[in-house]
């Protein structure tokens, strides 16, 4: 970090008066809003004061959401091309955006995965929000001009209250109008898979508006669901929606097209896609193909470079670099955390397996960065073995019942050898409970929402998670007949098992799943459930980037080891200042040391 770095933001202090040399399409902070009366800052944390409801973390391996999932999954893959509409954006504007340089540089934001538990998203958008950012108690990075949401601003599916409790009323709180003094900050985004589930109708109601075009102190200029942004010094952000398909659609690649017509062998292009491709191809060797397609048709006959590629979707920050492009992952806006640990060392873009016949030439790029660590990162897999049944109460739940019901169906079995009169404690069918419990389990071990093929791993895993619940059903069974409740007349034996043995054997269970999930991640199989099931609120992060005067562009890779869990509301406070502060210290980090690309 050089001494320009950490003077250059006091010129920009928000304090300071706006410079009489603003861009004309960066309107001040007092435009629309002084023309409605001002809503009264919160006194408290009452839904009724904010005007939204902080929702807590979703539970990922709850019954009804793992079902919901599940539908959605394949609901998007049999009716995905019914529900697109991208093709219907045709008939919106066409805008490419322009954002002229403060004083010979502009700052950039981009966070993604973030709309989840209030805790984790709001500590990010309070950091965000704040007009500068002490890193490591020094250096001080002033907010951005444009702040870039990469996907997934809701869980865990879109509609208009998800949004409103989970994105727009957290960054409002966070930033309740623009900044005084300064050019009002713009917001652009890109749809995720979550957001995609109801086909981008909240979505583009939200970040596609006419009227009232803003959330808090951030002002909303995209009409589609991509968008191309021209930058100072020959910089440029496309930013592609590429979501349930292996295309993309004609409207977005005419509208890239006109936009790459102002491109030229001098220009550089920040490329922002909804998923890192670049690792999933190393399972899915045709996840890359629609971005290569992208690469290669639309940008390369330019002669621009595309030297930084940047996506969400994985919760964590990732980076891999050639000496002409880095590949960066940051998806740490407040969802669960993902693993870092099995991440491959190198990969090959596009892979060399691919079966396109006029991919790009393929690259070898190396693990440069990563956010947790690989060993804090396997620390994080222990853990599930006290947060699973805590933070997924309800999958716990859903354990016991079955375990009730497997061990009352091996028990009536047992029964049945040594009762010469053939009665049964209960009547469910041995072989059909079986037979359940192990195809559940192999699904379990490769979930269809899942990328890339079943390997026999998944099989073997999967029939040994299941034959484990059957073990621990048959012992449950040898116990159970023990007891004096199998000498209740009907229906008590049933009731009793409900009552005393389902609670029991559901934490027992849990527990069991928890070390197979430990396992199994071990040999890379359900690592997205072992981190899921946790539920994981700290190591949260983003980017903070820099368009120098120069032409360099400056990456910061921001960690938030801790999230803050206690908050409170500032009635009294500026009106451009946060609604809600923390109560614990939230500080944040440089993950790996600024990136410098020319």
């Amino acid at each position: 970090m050089t001494d320009d770095q950490t003077e250059r933001p006091s010129a920009r202090d928000p304090s300071a008066s706006a410079s009489a040399g603003d861009p004309p399409d960066r309107r001040p902070a007092s435009s629309d809003d002084d023309t409605r009366p001002a809503r009264p800052r919160p006194r408290s944390l009452d839904p009724k004061e904010l005007g939204f409801t902080p929702r807590p973390p979703v539970p990922w391996l709850a019954p009804l959401l793992l079902l919901s999932t599940g539908l959605r999954t394949l609901l998007a893959a049999l009716f995905g091309a019914y529900l697109d509409k991208r093709e219907l954006q045709s008939a919106l504007p066409d805008d490419v955006h322009s954002h002229d340089s403060v004083d010979g540089e502009l700052w950039i934001d981009y966070v993604a995965d973030l709309g989840d538990g209030f805790p984790a998203t709001y500590s990010l958008a309070y950091l965000l929000a704040q007009p500068d950012l002490a890193i490591d108690g020094a250096v001080r990075l002033p907010r951005g001009d444009l702040l870039v949401m990469g996907g997934d601003q809701v869980y865990p599916s879109a509609s208009g209250e998800a949004y409103e409790d989970r994105c727009k009323g957290p960054y409002q709180a966070a930033s309740p109008k623009a900044p005084t003094g300064r050019p009002q900050p713009t917001l652009y985004a890109i749809p995720g898979n979550h957001d995609w589930y109801d086909g981008l109708t909240a979505f583009l109601r939200l970040f596609a508006r006419r009227r009232d075009a803003s959330i808090g102190g951030w002002r909303t200029e995209q009409k589609r669901s991509y968008f191309a942004v021209r930058l100072p010094h020959n910089w440029w952000l496309f930013a592609i929606d590429e979501q349930f398909g292996a295309y993309l659609d004609d409207p977005q690649l005419m509208y890239f097209e006109q936009a790459a017509a102002q491109l030229g062998p001098a220009d550089r292009v920040i490329l922002a896609v909804p998923e890192p491709t670049w690792v999933k191809a190393e399972v899915d060797h045709q996840a890359y193909d629609a971005v290569d397609y992208f690469l290669r048709t639309v940008i390369k006959p330019t002669g621009a470079r595309v030297p930084v590629m940047i996506s969400g979707d994985l919760h964590h920050y990732a980076r891999y670099a050639h000496p002409d492009r880095q590949l960066i992952t940051c998806g740490g806006g407040g969802a669960y955390l993902s693993a870092t640990h099995k991440l491959p060392e190198r990969i090959t873009v596009p892979p060399a397996d691919t079966i396109a016949r006029k991919a790009s030439p393929s690259r070898e790029y190396v693990l440069a960065g990563r956010y947790p660590q690989a060993d804090r990162s396997r620390r994080y897999s222990w853990g599930i073995f006290h947060r699973l049944p805590r933070r997924n109460p309800g999958f716990a739940a859903l354990l016991g019942t079955l375990q009730t019901l497997l061990m009352l169906a091996v028990a009536g079995v047992i029964v049945s050898w040594s009762d010469t009169d053939g009665q049964r404690l209960f009547s469910i069918p041995l072989v059909a409970m079986v037979v359940l419990t192990l195809a559940a389990s192999v699904v379990f071990a490769k979930p269809p929402s899942a990328s890339g093929v079943r390997h026999s791993r998944h099989w073997l895993l999967g029939l040994g998670h299941g034959v484990a619940h059957i073990g621990l059903a048959w012992v449950g069974a040898l116990v159970w007949l023990q007891l004096p409740f199998v000498d209740w007349p009907w229906p008590l034996p049933v009731v009793a098992a409900a009552v005393v043995y389902g609670p029991l054997a559901g934490l027992v269970a849990t527990q069991l799943t928890a070390g197979y999930l430990v396992l199994a991640g071990a040999f890379d199989v359900n690592l997205n459930e072992l981190f899921a099931g946790q539920g994981i609120e700290d190591a949260k992060g983003f980017l903070r980037m820099r368009i120098d005067a120069d032409g360099a562009l400056t990456i910061h890779p921001i960690a938030v080891d801790r999230i803050c869990r206690r908050w409170r509301t500032d009635p009294a406070g500026r009106p451009d200042s946060s609604w809600i502060v923390p109560e614990q210290p939230l500080t944040a980090r440089l993950a790996e040391e600024p990136i410098t690309v020319r």
